[in-house]
């Protein structure tokens, strides 16, 4: 079914690869303006959004100067999805401060200053919705030296239930979609890690990934990005404050 966002204004974050991309390309085919960001504004050629913008999600002046010309230009966002994150391998007792302060302020932080950039817009327009990248790894489940990781992204889960509910009066729908393991250029790096700490080949490492999943195979971005877009369309009206699962059965 197509046109679910037709005439909606999105903006998408780490548009440029998996995930981010993968959402931002099925907004624009659902007829939604898309604003695709990216750190690195090179990845994002070839996606025919309606803008395509670089931005460092770390740096709030480049965030709010953004808001500003999103609201002059089209008053406001009508969903915003908030993609860019980093993973880290280790337990608390490798976790350095340096570690955690930057997956915080990626994972986190990030987030919040968006949301709060972006809100204030929504809210004049009588409403919208958010999609907050979380995962399965997380307060869902404890996962092997994903200890910094999933300490964020149970974050990120607190995060989307706290502003779900302050602004659910209000027409603001916010949601997280936590998906297991996708295929995608930051998980063949960190299957590439795997291989070296282990000393398997490219395949068994692979391999041990695609093992640890009920469903034996690995998601697609793709299919995030179907879930993204139901959330963020008018389908989902009634649904608010809520995690949701994508993991090929990983959490049961």
């Amino acid at each position: 079914m197509a046109g679910r966002m037709k005439g909606k204004v999105a903006l998408v974050t780490a548009a440029g690869q998996g995930i981010g991309r993968a959402i931002a390309t099925a907004f624009i085919t659902e007829g939604a303006m898309v604003i695709a960001t990216d750190v690195d504004d090179g990845k994002l050629k070839g996606l025919k959004a309606k803008q395509r913008v670089k931005l460092d999600v770390l740096k709030p002046k480049e965030i709010e100067a953004l808001a500003k010309a999103v609201n002059k230009e089209f008053g406001g966002l009508d969903a915003l999805a908030n993609v860019a994150g980093v993973v880290h391998h280790g337990s608390v007792l490798d976790a350095t401060d340096a570690e955690w302060d930057f997956a915080f302020d990626l994972n986190v932080r990030s987030m919040h200053r968006m949301i709060q950039a972006f809100l204030p817009g929504m809210l004049k327009k009588g409403g919208g919705a958010i999609v907050n990248m979380s995962s399965a790894a997380s307060s869902v489940r404890g996962v092997p030296t994903r200890y910094i990781y999933g300490t964020t992204k149970a974050a990120v889960i607190g995060l989307t239930k706290s502003v779900a509910m302050d602004f659910i009066k209000q027409g603001v729908r916010v949601n997280a979609i936590c998906p297991g393991t996708i295929e995608s250029p930051s998980f063949r790096d960190r299957v590439a890690a795997h291989s070296k700490r282990s000393g398997k080949s490219a395949k068994a490492a692979l391999q041990d990934f695609i093992d640890r999943q009920p469903m034996g195979r690995i998601g697609t971005a793709e299919e995030v990005a179907s879930l993204a877009v139901f959330l963020a369309c008018d389908e989902s009206k009634f649904i608010s404050g809520h995690i949701h699962l994508i993991d090929g059965g990983w959490a049961l």
